[in-house]
């Protein structure tokens, strides 16, 4: 863990070497793209930077105001979703990428927002991103006969956008109090009663649990308790683009955001920890466990210190349609790092009730038969 926040200093260099236009970002290149000359222009990378760390939880909340940035981009924010986006600051107008509501940028000044630490660079290309969600569009069942064309004709095109995570590192140390059982047994004598009515004696061996008071610290080491800190795609959905290629993951740097949306965070770092620590429970009621030993535990309860507590501020890719049917809006994901698809579809209860329909004649027919 680093004990210091560094500074977060946006990289304004996106003009092209050749003509002076804005790059533009190429997944999975490390290069940017001018889309006027179309000239390549690599991204140099400091390669003292290429380790991974954490910063200081309490100085990173303590200046989280202080590393505010309100330079070439902007916040917007969604009114019919809620969503915090950073845009390009020259964008004028636009729709939002969660639920195709149009947005209309103010360019009043304090438009603020804090950099990240680290970010995982788009792998996935717009075009593959594309043929993942045909692939998987086409595969649904149970999905009205019209759905494929009203996607075609109603959904957003298809975006880029880097969502943002909190990724906690901590120690703990919990203090229970509980009881120990220890098996014991003892010899038991019954009587067994033959078909012929003669009874025979016999024993056997009955286990009883003995139970002891306990009390007593356990420590635990947890390291990239990962949490979403965005609010505008549902839980399930984020944890479902799971797992990510983090061992792509750089120095965060302006260049790789541009061409693609940046949202940012709606769950902030204190609300982030608490639900980073709901993560530790299980873990830590098994070391209890483990410590009072014996053949069963009993945990009366526990409490936890959290120590040296550090963070770090990521960005994660992802692609994101949406698209409306029967004035409900449906969303569309895909893992930018993976390719991983995860979306919402409508029912058409026409089709599941003809399958139904069509099983019963079957089992009817199969009935006739036998």
């Amino acid at each position: 863990m680093n004990n210091t926040v560094p500074p977060l200093v946006l990289n304004s260099s996106l003009k092209c070497n050749g003509c002076g236009a804005l790059l533009v970002f190429v997944p999975g290149s490390g290069n940017l793209k001018c889309d006027h000359c179309g000239v390549s222009n690599p991204i140099a990378t400091d390669q003292n930077a290429s380790t991974i760390k954490s910063f200081d939880y309490k100085l990173f909340v303590d200046r989280i105001d202080q590393s505010k940035k309100n330079e070439d981009l902007k916040m917007v924010k969604c009114s019919s979703c809620g969503s915090e986006t950073v845009l390009s600051a020259f964008t004028t107008s636009d729709r939002c990428s969660f639920c195709t509501a149009p947005l209309v940028l103010s360019t009043q000044n304090g438009q603020q927002y804090v950099p990240p630490h680290y970010i995982l660079p788009f792998e996935i290309s717009k075009e593959q991103a594309t043929y993942f969600f045909q692939n998987w569009l086409n595969k649904l069942w149970w999905t009205p006969s019209d759905l494929i064309k009203q996607v075609k004709s109603s959904t957003s095109a298809i975006q880029g956008v880097y969502l943002p995570h909190w990724s906690f590192d901590t120690t703990t140390t919990s203090a229970f109090t509980g009881n120990r059982g220890d098996y014991y047994y003892t010899t038991e004598n019954y009587t067994v009663t033959a078909e012929n009515g003669k009874t025979e004696n016999r024993t056997r061996q009955v286990r009883h649990t003995r139970w002891t008071p306990v009390t007593g610290e356990v420590d635990n080491i947890f390291n990239d308790l990962m949490v979403p800190a965005s609010k505008s795609l549902p839980h399930k959905t984020l944890k479902a683009l799971s797992p990510w290629n983090f061992d792509l993951l750089v120095k965060f740097d302006e260049r790789y955001m541009s061409g693609f949306r940046s949202e940012t965070y709606q769950i902030s770092p204190e609300q982030g920890f608490s639900l980073a620590s709901d993560q530790t429970k299980d873990s830590i009621r098994f070391t209890i466990q483990s410590k009072i030993g014996g053949d069963e535990q009993q945990i009366s309860g526990f409490y936890t210190d959290f120590n040296k507590k550090a963070i770090k501020y990521i960005m994660l890719p992802v692609w994101v349609s949406a698209y409306v049917y029967n004035k409900k809006i449906y969303q569309f994901t895909i893992n930018a790092s993976t390719g991983e698809v995860i979306g919402e579809r409508p029912l058409s209860w026409t089709k599941i009730i003809l399958f139904v329909f069509m099983v019963l004649i079957l089992l009817c027919l199969v009935v006739l038969m036998v």
